[in-house]
C-alpha cells in the first residue's frame, strides 16, 4: 500500500518519538502534535486513519506504537532523506546546514530506486552529514556507541560523532567555531547548574551553551589518533 506525504511523515516523526528502552509505553499524541506543529485533533484523526490502515496500533493511557508496516515505512522515508543530505552535501557542495529543508521535500519525489543508485554512487555511506545512521537497503539501522557531551567529564578527549539538532543557525555557529563532524574535542571544564561548557577545538577554547551541547554526540574512547 502507497503511503501519502502526511502519512509518510506521521510515522517517520513517531520512529523517532519511540524509545526503545520503554517497551510498555507508547508515543503520546501530544508529542506528536508538538514535534509536527499540528493541533491535538489533527493527530487524533492521523491516528485513526493509520490505525484503519495498518500502519500503527493505538490503545488510550498506552499511546502510539508502529506496526511492522508502519516501520518499514519509516524507515524507508528516514533512508531517503539520509541519502539525499549526503548526496547533496558530497556531489552537489551543500552546506550541511541546508539540507534538511531540501530532503525534507526530495523524500517523498524520488523512487527507492533513484535512492539505492545514489547510495551507491556515493561508496554505500553508512552515515548522513549530520552523523545520523542510514538504514540500509533492507530497513537495517547500526547504531553507534556514543554519549551526549554533556556527560563527558572533564579533560576527556572525544571525537564528534553526531547532532541530533539540525537548526540551521546552530550548525552555522558550530561551523564558525570549527566544529565540524569527526573534529576532536577536549572537554576543558563543565559549569555546574547547566552552565556554559569550555571545549578545546584545535588549538582555540569556545564556551558551548548547555542547550546545544545536549544534541552532540561524542564517540566514546576516542585516544585521539
Amino acid at each position: 500500500m502507497s503511503a501519502s506525504k502526511a502519512i509518510e511523515d506521521y510515522l517517520k516523526c513517531i520512529y523517532k518519538l519511540e524509545d526503545p528502552t520503554q517497551t510498555d509505553k507508547g508515543v503520546h499524541t501530544s508529542a506528536i502534535a508538538a514535534r509536527l506543529n499540528v493541533a491535538q485533533a489533527s493527530v487524533s484523526n492521523m491516528i485513526k486513519k493509520l490505525s484503519d490502515q495498518g500502519f500503527v496500533s493505538y490503545e488510550p493511557y498506552y499511546g502510539v506504537a508502529l506496526t511492522e508496516s508502519g516501520r518499514q515505512v519509516a524507515l524507508q522515508m528516514i533512508r531517503r532523506h539520509r541519502v539525499i543530505e549526503q548526496y547533496l552535501v558530497e556531489r552537489l557542495n551543500y552546506a550541511w546546514d541546508e539540507v534538511d529543508e531540501e530532503a525534507e521535500v526530495l523524500e517523498h519525489a524520488v523512487s527507492d530506486k533513484l535512492v539505492d543508485s545514489m547510495w551507491e554512487a556515493l561508496g554505500r555511506p553508512t552515515h548522513d552529514p549530520h552523523g545520523s545512521p542510514i538504514p540500509d537497503q533492507d530497513g537495517v539501522m547500526s547504531e553507534q556507541a556514543v554519549k551526549a557531551l554533556i556527560d563527558v567529564a572533564e579533560g576527556e578527549q572525544v571525537k564528534l560523532a553526531r547532532i541530533k539538532n539540525r537548526s540551521p543557525e546552530e550548525l552555522r555557529y558550530l561551523t564558525s567555531i570549527g566544529l565540524a563532524m569527526g573534529e576532536t574535542l577536549l572537554v576543558k571544564s563543565k559549569a555546574p547548574f547547566k552552565g556554559p561548557i569550555m571545549l578545546q577545538i584545535g588549538d582555540q577554547l569556545h564556551a558551548l551553551d548547555y542547550r546545544i551541547a545536549q544534541a552532540l554526540m561524542v564517540e566514546l574512547n576516542y585516544d585521539g589518533s
